[in-house]
């Protein structure tokens, strides 16, 4: 039986990129194409990490829909090498990762998630890969560029909290609405930027929003 959690030790361009992989759970595999899911983490300056709650609910979440979660840390965070980049190395950190995942499951479709910080370089990452879904928690999206072309390149959820007071919750919904490719703007009300005590319900919420997306694109 295959362990569930891999740690790896991946060549990044700042050097060493410290990475998880997480097995799909057993038994959940019912697309018709093998799935993997990179997950980026919040901001590295403030405590941001790949073992943060919200990225390990994401993990969680993907494994039980069947899909293969990949965490990993930014340059400079635990056992990355290098220095924080004001989100360019950032950029090439995941997509570091993310042709490691293809090239390890060469078969599989990806997914792309990111929360806070983490969700802007997910949305890079979209404008730069084939993915399949791009999942956005808590995106602050006025002070990173979302979106540039003016629309994302796939399928994309958002979800916000009620009681966020670093994102500009309304705001962000308003805009997110005018996206074609948002299929999703999720509000938990009671849920803050970080998501105390609303775990649960992230993980139910955007799990049927991407359940959804993906039988879509198997029908």
């Amino acid at each position: 039986m295959a362990q569930r959690d891999e740690r790896h030790q991946l060549p990044g361009p700042a050097g060493i990129i410290e990475t998880c992989w997480e097995n799909a759970e057993s038994g959940r595999e019912r697309w018709p194409q093998p799935l993997v899911a990179v997950i980026a983490h919040p901001h590295p300056l403030y405590g941001g990490a790949m073992d943060n709650k919200v990225v390990t609910t994401l993990a969680r979440m993907y494994r039980r829909l069947g899909v293969a979660a990949v965490r990993f840390n930014f340059r400079g965070v635990g056992g990355s090498a290098g220095s924080h980049d004001q989100g360019r190395g950032e950029v090439e950190d995941m997509l570091a990762v993310v042709r490691w995942a293809q090239a390890r499951a060469p078969e599989s479709a990806l997914l792309l998630g990111g929360y806070s910080f983490g969700s802007a370089i997910a949305a890079a990452v979209g404008e730069n890969v084939a993915a399949r879904h791009l999942a956005l928690v808590a995106p602050p999206v006025d002070r990173y560029p979302y979106a540039p072309q003016g629309d994302f390149a796939c399928p994309t959820s958002i979800v916000l909290g009620g009681a966020d007071d670093i994102v500009a919750v309304d705001a962000v919904a308003a805009w997110a609405r005018q996206r074609p490719r948002v299929t999703d703007v999720i509000v938990l009300p009671e849920a803050s930027h970080f998501f105390h005590g609303q775990l649960v319900a992230l993980e139910r919420e955007l799990g049927a929003a991407v359940s959804a997306v993906l039988a879509a694109s198997a029908s």
